[in-house]
């Protein structure tokens, strides 16, 4: 097996050994290397202590308590531009169950893995000084990164390699003593068997089932960071059925357990909890950011508050507006910036358009595009396709909705018009003495065929010159010219909706 590590990584570890120092990866990016993932971040481990760590390196800082030392590099990329250096430590009590009241520094690398919350966090990565040495013809591997596997020493206290096999997310040592100590740990749990695609241990289960309750000692913004992980995840709906398994959805969003036994009408397979996992899980497979997963989550929050009737025929008056105020209620406790929260009340607020494209007119679109904004329309589209394909629809695209993408494309092109021309009907009839009346829109559309014909005549000082010379012509002249402006202005706009319909495949 061949590892890939960054040079500024590699330097920084060759660096810690030069000045007399154990230096081992260690944590996620150990794990995700054995498991041929691309590590988001870089943590070093280190026998040396914060005061030596800085004499190794220019450029460093040291801001907290915890003796981790950032060193920074000469990276670009921003996950190797500081990398974090931690000396070997261990931990005692956790009063506000987050953090540890004495962090007292060690020298021996087992203290420090025995801390951790994960046996697939708690491996460490020695690379050899041998692989720091030159080889003919291959070039300093420190400059390729690629790493032979008999230059490096994987230290595997707590059998974490076997839990990366089996895909198992167990804790280190007793999963009580694990929560108790940092109850931030029930959701990462989750949160980490959600990202990998892993499944949690019984025993740890049934600790973090325990345990979760400890929730309400920490941070609202922790716990809604976490939680946005999961969201971003790639089976962001596993990792929501795993903490209403658990019980601790309760505690998080127990607005969403509302709909587990709501029925829908005809219109839906699912209920109204299910349809909602599906339109998240669909903004997850295409990749969609945390706005609009969100808002695909939350979009159909109140159909259980508003529900009249049952079977078929059942009815959701008004849910999106209930919706929305649940969103800002709900939003507003778990700690969202008021950006982020104003957004998605109004995708939910609007996710529920009149799309009959056979019905709608075009003036109906630009109505809809009024209400959310034009920054935020083709977002408010992703998220009614969510609620679509969370409905039990196929996946591609109806060609309703395309019509309707359509519709919008057109609402928002700038439409051709005689306001685009730097100068107006007022400095007209003050230049010529004109009166109001037909002969000004002739004038300002003889123009527009100008300018339409060459954009760069589109200068006041070369169109006051020809308004002077069209003034003295007589009505009927201006008329024509006018006429023929209009009649430019009107193929080059069919010919912009013929391309537009032909990007969406409609009519």
């Amino acid at each position: 097996m061949i590892y890939k590590i960054p040079r500024e990584v590699l330097k920084v570890l060759e660096r810690l050994e030069e000045i007399g120092a154990e230096a081992y990866l260690v944590g996620g990016c150990v794990r995700d290397l054995l498991r041929g993932a691309k590590p988001k971040d870089w943590d070093i481990t280190t026998s040396a202590e914060p005061e030596k760590i800085q004499e190794g390196f220019e450029n460093t800082f040291y801001e907290n308590e915890f003796g981790t030392v950032g060193v920074v590099t000469d990276s670009e990329d921003p996950t190797t531009k500081v990398v974090e250096v931690t000396p070997y430590r261990f931990e005692t009590k956790y009063s506000d169950k987050r953090h540890p009241d004495i962090v007292k520094f060690s020298g021996k690398l087992e203290d420090d893995l025995k801390r951790r919350d994960f046996t697939v966090n708690a491996m460490a990565l020695r690379v050899s000084q041998m692989a720091f040495v030159y080889q003919e013809g291959e070039g300093m591997i420190k400059e390729t990164g690629e790493i032979d596997e008999k230059y490096i020493e994987i230290v595997d206290l707590w059998k974490g390699q076997e839990d990366l096999k089996k895909k198992i997310i167990r804790t280190v040592g007793e999963p009580k003593d694990r929560f108790s100590e940092d109850a931030l740990r029930t959701m990462r749990a989750i949160r980490l068997a959600t990202e990998l695609n892993f499944e949690i241990d019984t025993k740890t289960i049934k600790a973090i089932e325990e345990e979760f309750h400890l929730l309400k000692m920490i941070s609202k913004e922790r716990i809604k960071d976490e939680f946005s992980k999961i969201i971003m995840s790639d089976s962001p709906r596993k990792g929501i059925y795993m903490m209403h398994d658990i019980g601790i959805l309760q505690y998080i969003l127990p607005e969403l357990e509302e709909g587990i036994e709501v029925t829908q009408n005809k219109e839906h397979v699912f209920n109204v909890w299910e349809h909602n996992l599906r339109s998240l899980e669909h903004a997850s497979e295409k990749g969609y950011p945390l706005d609009i997963r969100m808002a695909a989550l939350l979009h159909d929050i109140g159909k259980p508050r508003t529900k009249a009737g049952e079977g078929p025929d059942s009815t959701f008056y008004n849910h999106e507006v209930v919706g929305a105020r649940m969103t800002a209620k709900i939003l507003t406790r778990m700690r969202y910036s008021k950006k982020f929260t104003e957004k998605v009340i109004l995708l939910v607020r609007w996710h529920l358009f009149f799309s009959d494209t056979d019905i709608i007119t075009l003036s109906a679109v630009r109505r809809m595009v009024n209400n959310v904004g034009p920054e935020n329309i083709w977002d408010l589209m992703k998220v009614r396709f969510c609620d679509r394909v969370g409905m039990g629809r196929p996946k591609e695209e109806p060609y309703r909705l395309r019509k309707y993408e359509s519709m919008v494309e057109e609402a928002l092109r700038d439409p051709i018009s005689v306001s685009q021309l730097e100068i107006d009907g007022s400095e007209i009839m003050k230049m010529t003495g004109i009166e109001p009346s037909p002969k000004i829109g002739f004038i300002l559309h003889a123009l527009l065929e100008e300018v339409l014909e060459d954009p760069s005549l589109n200068k006041k000082d070369y169109l006051e010159k020809k308004v002077k010379e069209m003034a003295k012509l007589s009505v009927e002249e201006i008329e024509k010219l006018g006429q023929a402006g209009k009649q430019k202005k009107e193929e080059l706009e069919q010919k912009e909706v013929g391309e537009i319909r032909k990007k969406y495949g409609v009519k």
